[in-house]
């Protein structure tokens, strides 16, 4: 979009005062801490560049994808490692289509098709699951292990069936699932592997020398970059892969199911608008009115994007930030390992962690919520391991193991991590202040 000089000239003057206005008004004095401030176990972490950026973009009044949605999946695609990323409006949305994508006739006798099984874990958030079984396919729950709080990958043999098409999991809290062996186990059967990296944005892991960033690994992964998350964007997420064919039908889902890959504002361009044959329709039926599939308008703004191309810039610094603050914590809290069950990194792995989580030992004198409300008391925010298990909750009333749903074996340690685990924040926001005081409230909770 050409600017006229003046216009240009005015857009330099209002970003400008935007910096002045971050300075004076939204720069956070992180350093600063008091005993009984809030410690959040995440949150936003920006500069004048976010702001500036946001700014720029609402002058173009651009309202949906634009020039920096063009920008963003091109950066994040080549940050990552792979061809294809198609930004959408969350995490959660990014699971649905990258799900989705599976369900496309293109891809023949490796098309999901209701009734057809994904292996996956009860371990873990909602809306890694949720596609599976909205679409009509049928999740197969494995146990996890502690300390690495991943999927078993002794039982995956085991949850393999005829009807078996995909694996989707999700890398628990930064930490990677194992990806050699499921990565095998995929590779073996023919089955699509979907990554969830949302929780793990940065993470490395090493397959036979090779080394890769998380979600490089599998067929097709996703990114959230809601405000907890490794960057933000507010709202927004990411579906990337290194498949054509399964990029082709990620926009197609995400753009209302059109079979037209024509961007936003740009008509025919492709070159055959009004000359194909499509499906039972006329001849020379409009291609931006063809849907190839049953989609959604699942489009980020580029007001979104704008953020998230300032917060792709500090990726690599925030991950060594998550690092430290891990190391920290597991530095501090090692003489509680006889009682607590620290957590440990996947091994062929370096973790952009998301948070450190802790299991109460069997035999402990104090439960888990006599360390989280000793934490809340003392303004300091912890979460549970998201859902704990899953089929335990309401949600899951409607429905029949058996026959919506499979588990493998029995699932106690994901039944132990639902009563005994909690976690706490590493986010770059922290302080070694911070992170000392919280690790001191732990300590003191557990009669230290």
């Amino acid at each position: 979009m050409a600017i006229s000089n003046n216009e240009q000239a005015a857009r330099e003057q209002i970003k400008e005062l935007v910096a002045e206005y971050y300075e004076k008004f939204l720069k956070v004095d992180r350093e600063s801490f008091n005993k009984g401030d809030r410690i959040p176990y995440s949150g936003r972490v920006f500069d004048d560049k976010e702001v500036v950026n946001l700014v720029d973009s609402s002058l173009d009044f651009w309202l949906t994808a634009g020039r920096y949605t063009d920008e963003f999946e091109e950066r994040f695609a080549k940050l990552l490692g792979v061809k294809h990323a198609s930004l959408v409006n969350s995490g959660s949305s990014a699971n649905l289509i990258a799900f989705m994508a599976l369900t496309g006739k293109e891809l023949g006798d490796r098309q999901v098709k209701r009734g057809d099984e994904v292996i996956t874990v009860a371990c873990g958030f909602p809306t890694t699951v949720a596609p599976i079984m909205q679409y009509g396919a049928v999740p197969v729950f494995v146990d996890v292990t502690i300390p690495q709080y991943n999927i078993d990958v002794t039982k995956l043999e085991e949850a393999l069936s005829d009807k078996t098409k995909a694996v989707m999991i999700a890398h628990t809290l930064g930490n990677p699932f194992d990806l050699k062996e499921v990565r095998a186990f995929c590779d073996k059967h023919n089955l699509w592997l979907v990554e969830d990296n949302c929780d793990a944005l940065g993470s490395e892991y090493t397959i036979d020398g090779e080394t890769r960033l998380t979600g490089a690994w599998g067929d097709i992964a996703t990114s959230s970059f809601y405000p907890p998350h490794h960057i933000t964007m507010g709202e927004g997420g990411c579906v990337y892969t290194n498949n054509g064919l399964l990029h082709r039908l990620v926009r197609s889902f995400r753009d209302w199911g059109r079979d037209c890959v024509c961007p936003p504002g740009k008509d025919n361009f492709c070159g055959h608008r009004f000359d194909g044959q499509f499906g039972k329709l006329p001849v020379g039926y409009d291609h931006k009115y063809v849907y190839s599939h049953l989609g959604y308008n699942l489009k980020a703004t580029d007001m979104q994007a704008a953020v998230g191309c300032a917060q792709l810039d500090k990726l690599i610094p925030f991950a060594d930030a998550r690092r430290k603050n891990w190391d920290r914590f597991k530095a501090n809290l090692q003489e509680l390992s006889d009682v607590l069950e620290l957590p440990e990194r996947a091994e062929n792995s370096n973790p952009s962690w998301f948070g450190f989580i802790m299991c109460v030992k069997e035999g402990a004198t104090f439960t888990r919520n006599d360390i989280t409300k000793a934490l809340e008391e003392n303004n300091i925010q912890t979460r549970l391991l998201f859902s704990g298990n899953l089929i335990k909750h309401p949600c899951f009333d409607e429905y029949v193991e058996g026959k919506d749903y499979r588990v493998v074996g029995s699932l106690d340690v994901t039944d132990r991590v639902m009563n005994n685990a909690f976690w706490i924040g590493v986010y770059p926001g922290l302080t070694d202040e911070k992170i000392d005081f919280v690790s001191d409230v732990i300590k003191k909770a557990c009669g230290r």
